[in-house]
């Protein structure tokens, strides 16, 4: 599947679903950096060119759109955007996955973005590698394709052959990439500036809050779930889960683990950094504040805590996500919050 280098060809698969406003916008995306390449007199007559993809009537997959129409149109990489509808079945997908894994063998790189992982995956190309999704289908990933490492906290997860991006915008990020890739970092960066969008660079789990496995048929964790949400995780020990449970210690770490897929502790901070995000948001309390309102008497911990599950430094999150303004200063809690214990 050789292009000539003056032309790298980019193919977007036409799928049933498909987010259309991902397929125009990765054009225009791929439009603009061939502009600010000419205008930069860098790119020595290369430019990126675009093609769509989509099955005719005996669901032959075909060309509909090339920006540089006639010569064959050939992709070397060709993305799966995503989708905004329901997850397509394995009999909808299967011939386009056949289609992908065809143009794979001939040496084509596939990308995808968020639901468009779902069809990379049904080709069983990402059979025992990394992947990600958007956060709120990782866990329909792993169920679906148990063999796939899914890691949704990364938006971007560039395995060379196979490029996979996370969320519903983070076609913009792969677009960059491949920008980047094809045309150089300063090409990239000026698209990113022109756009007015973040280079590459950033993690999913900036965006994604905490959504715990709830539907996994264990009552007695499911109750502790609840009562743990309910108080928002705060001064709670292992020995007051485990009776809330009414499970002996050791049983209820093994089934807690089983059916969240977290430890105790770990599913505490992660409620207590939900209930932190939201603070930072829409108050205007200190960071100290907000720590000590969750149940940390260390503010020093509570950021590192934070640090470790969002990505980001709690100042920084509050810069980034915040709809009050953090200048003016909050009524501190109403009361001392005890320090947590897990």
């Amino acid at each position: 599947m050789a292009n000539t280098p003056e032309l790298p060809e980019i193919g977007l698969l036409l799928y049933p679903g498909v987010q259309q406003a991902a397929v125009h916008g990765l054009t225009d995306l791929f439009e603009v950096a061939n502009r600010i390449a000419g205008e930069h007199g860098t790119a020595n007559g290369k430019v990126i060119r675009v093609s769509h993809w989509q099955p005719d009537g005996a669901m032959r997959i075909r060309c509909v759109f090339d920006t540089h129409p006639g010569a064959p149109a050939r992709p070397a990489i060709i993305i799966a955007p995503p989708s905004l509808g329901a997850l397509q079945t394995s009999e909808t997908m299967a011939p386009f996955a056949r289609w992908l894994k065809d143009q794979h063998a001939e040496g084509a790189i596939i990308g995808s973005v968020c639901a468009g992982a779902f069809l990379v995956a049904e080709t069983g190309l990402l059979a025992g590698r990394a992947a990600t999704t958007h956060w709120t289908y990782a866990e329909a990933l792993k169920q679906r394709f148990p063999d796939i490492h899914v890691t949704a906290d990364k938006l971007i997860v560039d395995g060379g052959d196979i490029i996979t991006a996370g969320g519903l915008m983070a076609w913009i990020d792969l677009g960059l990439l491949l920008v980047d890739r094809l045309l150089g970092a300063l090409i990239m960066v000026e698209t990113a500036r022109f756009l007015l969008v973040d280079p590459p660079g950033r993690e999913q789990r900036f965006y994604s809050s905490f959504s715990p496995r709830k539907h996994h048929g264990d009552q007695a964790v499911l109750k502790v779930q609840r009562w743990l949400q309910a108080r928002g995780a705060r001064n709670v020990t292992l020995k007051a889960m485990a009776d809330h449970a009414g499970l002996e210690e050791r049983t209820f770490l093994r089934r807690f683990h089983k059916a969240t897929g977290l430890r105790p502790t770990e599913y505490c901070q992660h409620v207590r950094v939900g209930k932190a995000r939201e603070l930072l948001e829409l108050t205007a309390m200190t960071i100290d504040q907000v720590a000590w309102a969750v149940g940390y008497e260390d503010a020093g911990a509570f950021r590192k805590v934070f640090q470790k599950i969002t990505g980001l430094a709690p100042g920084d999150y509050r810069r980034r996500f915040a709809v009050v303004s953090s200048s003016g200063m909050g009524e501190p809690p109403a009361g001392r919050v005890p320090g947590a214990t897990c």
